[in-house]
């Protein structure tokens, strides 16, 4: 979905510098072309953020509550696979009983599946994909629901193509350059358990980072100050906690109560870290939950606060806006505090030997 209603699911870009004055002009230039020029090949650009199919891009359908509210639209035909494979039995049927065959060649049933994809692909109806973005200029984020490495691919090049300005992913690593000028590249890896040396830890400091929340919320009660306001954190499940290496790379657990589970606490013992979690970020009255990824800092399913008003579109847009880039400053807030101890290797040494009595002495439910 969208950012206009119901949840959210994206990853954010740094944008290195402001956009063009005449940025609306330049995204108008590189516009979904008109879909009766669709063929076999895919059709890509942008079009305004009321719809999938708002190809005159101006100034009314391009911004929202002063953000700028685009899609990045792929069009293209697609044969349903159903439809496909009975087309081509349909073909091969016919042929075998003609010929009178017992069976086709792999050659011959190539030549039948390509005939019947160019019989049957014109005739389908356009597929459209969209991918929404938001650009926050004060902020100088973008919010964009590429999940994928090829959606934020076709982002990156796209993006560029109109306004030749490169964007740039936060993860992990640009996130703490900027923040804190830190090359996590130079950091050595570390272990959340004393049963695994460092040395053969995961050197992943988005597993690091959501690890160490997790131990934050539970041995310290996840609670921050940050601006003078008060931000707190709770890690929730489905829990999934990896460890490249031999054996069961990723355990991934779902029911009951997996953050006080034995396979949780096995997991942890045996050196793997939390790759992925369900998120609850407090920050003053605001609460949001999110299921984060740590190692593409992406974020799915995200909850806004529900508003206690009744509000028009563009102040109901304008309040969810305002309300994620408050997530987004709590979140980073807490990645702050642990670059703080991460990049500190003696700090580092201190917080450890918290952690691993946190890990020992877990509490499990059966």
């Amino acid at each position: 979905m969208g950012f206009e209603s119901g949840s959210a699911s994206f990853r954010m870009f740094y944008v290195p510098r402001p956009l063009p004055a005449d940025a609306v002009e330049r995204f108008a230039k590189t516009a979904l072309p008109p879909l009766d020029l669709l063929g076999r090949n895919v059709l890509r650009g942008w079009t305004g953020g009321r719809h999938l199919l708002d190809r005159t891009i101006n100034d009314d359908n391009a911004f929202l509550a002063g953000y700028l509210r685009l899609n990045l639209v792929k069009a293209e035909r697609r044969i349903p696979n159903a439809l496909l494979r009975a087309e081509c039995k349909i073909e091969e049927l016919a042929l075998m009983q003609a010929e009178g065959k017992a069976f086709l060649t792999r050659g011959e049933r190539s030549k039948i599946r390509k005939e019947v994809e160019e019989r049957l692909l014109p005739t389908m109806p356009p597929t459209l994909t969209g991918l929404p973005i938001v650009y926050d200029g004060e902020q100088r984020m973008l919010y964009a629901g590429a999940l994928s490495d090829k959606q934020t691919d076709a982002l990156l090049l796209n993006f560029a193509a109109a306004t030749e300005i490169g964007l740039v992913p936060v993860d992990t690593a640009s996130a703490a350059m900027k923040r804190a000028r830190l090359d996590v590249a130079s950091l050595e890896p570390v272990s959340f358990s004393p049963e695994l040396e460092d040395a053969l830890a995961a050197p992943q400091i988005g597993l690091d980072f959501l690890t160490w929340l997790w131990f934050h919320a539970e041995a310290r009660g996840g609670m921050l100050d940050d601006d003078g306001e008060s931000c707190a954190v709770m890690v929730e499940g489905p829990l999934a906690l990896f460890l490249e290496g031999d054996g069961a790379h990723l355990a991934v657990l779902r029911n009951g109560a997996p953050l006080f589970s034995s396979e949780a606490k096995t997991a942890l013992l045996g050196g793997k870290k939390l790759r992925s979690a369900k998120l609850t970020l407090s920050r003053a009255r605001e609460i949001w939950s999110v299921s984060f990824d740590a190692a593409s800092f992406a974020f799915r399913g995200f909850k806004f606060p529900q508003s206690e008003e009744r509000l028009d579109a563009v102040s109901a847009f304008q309040q969810r806006m305002l309300s994620l880039a408050r997530f987004a400053q709590t979140l980073f807030a807490f990645y702050d505090a642990f670059l703080a101890v991460r990049g500190d290797a003696a700090r580092w040494k201190k917080e450890q030997k918290e952690i691993w009595p946190w890990v020992t002495d877990r509490t499990t439910k059966t």
